[in-house]
């Protein structure tokens, strides 16, 4: 297993994975359909050698913890030990042909960094300003998970960082998708420099719908000029968005943007 640690000025050590396997309570963590006492075999087995094994762990590991946008109590351990073995080298294999030979259609490596981003994202800074908005300050206090998540931010990019230059562009791509709301940490606020680089890149070599996104709104955020990277069909898409976020605005306050077709 090669190391995670990388030359960021902000390195956090992650625990080894076998010592999470061992040392973590899973039965007492809740999931969306009970306690974890399944995961610590179904986390070990996204290390397997056979890579229908792994793409079935995939499922039964991360699936277990993912719910309705939600982060449970065992979604922190579950994510330690996926950040963990991010550069193990059983993540980087994909589907086999035939013939045995490698090929780059979605390995595992790049399944477990999409499980990463969206698990951010549902922790990320805009979940709890609109959390806050809603039910008033101490949000955090009331979710201790997705605070621990937060100040586990760190840790995590520091395993996804080293991936930013997989030979894989579809590792390389989830690496930057799953790196945008982990430097939302301040401690990580100088490395979006380095990403916004890597957000031009994506956006002249992926055509990904949902990829495109979230580089360009990361990018909008960041405080750059976008006009000149965006294409049509990446203007369609969120003048859609924009139609659709007013359409709801109007069903909440009881108008419509349009008549009923009553």
């Amino acid at each position: 297993m090669t190391s995670n640690r990388t030359d960021t000025p902000h390195h956090a050590p992650l625990p080894r994975p076998e010592e999470l396997l061992t040392g973590t309570d899973w039965a007492s963590l809740e999931t969306p359909c009970g306690r974890g006492e399944t995961l610590p075999g179904a986390l070990a087995r996204l290390l397997d050698t056979d890579p229908a094994v792994r793409a079935t762990a995939v499922g039964d590991a991360l699936r277990v913890v993912t719910h309705q946008n939600t982060v449970y109590e065992a979604t922190v351990p579950v994510a330690l030990y996926v950040a963990a073995i991010l550069n193990h080298p059983a993540t980087a294999a994909g589907e086999s042909g035939r013939d045995g030979e490698r090929t780059s259609r979605h390995p595992t490596r790049a399944a477990l960094l999409d499980w990463l981003g969206d698990t951010a994202l549902d922790a990320d800074d805009e979940v709890v300003a609109i959390a806050e908005g809603m039910w008033g300050g101490g949000f955090l206090d009331e979710c201790p998970e997705i605070r621990a998540f937060r100040d586990l931010r760190p840790a995590f990019y520091s395993a996804v960082r080293p991936l930013l230059g997989d030979d894989d562009a579809d590792v390389r791509d989830a690496a930057f998708v799953a790196a945008v709301p982990l430097v939302e940490h301040p401690a990580l606020a100088s490395h979006r420099g380095e990403l916004a680089e890597h957000a031009r890149r994506l956006l002249t070599t992926s055509t990904d719908r949902s990829r495109r996104d979230r580089a360009l709104s990361a990018l909008r955020t960041w405080g750059h000029d976008i006009s000149a990277l965006e294409n049509a069909d990446d203007v369609a898409a969120r003048e859609l968005r924009a139609r659709r976020a007013a359409e709801r605005q109007g069903w909440g306050t009881g108008g419509y943007s349009e008549d009923p077709p009553f």
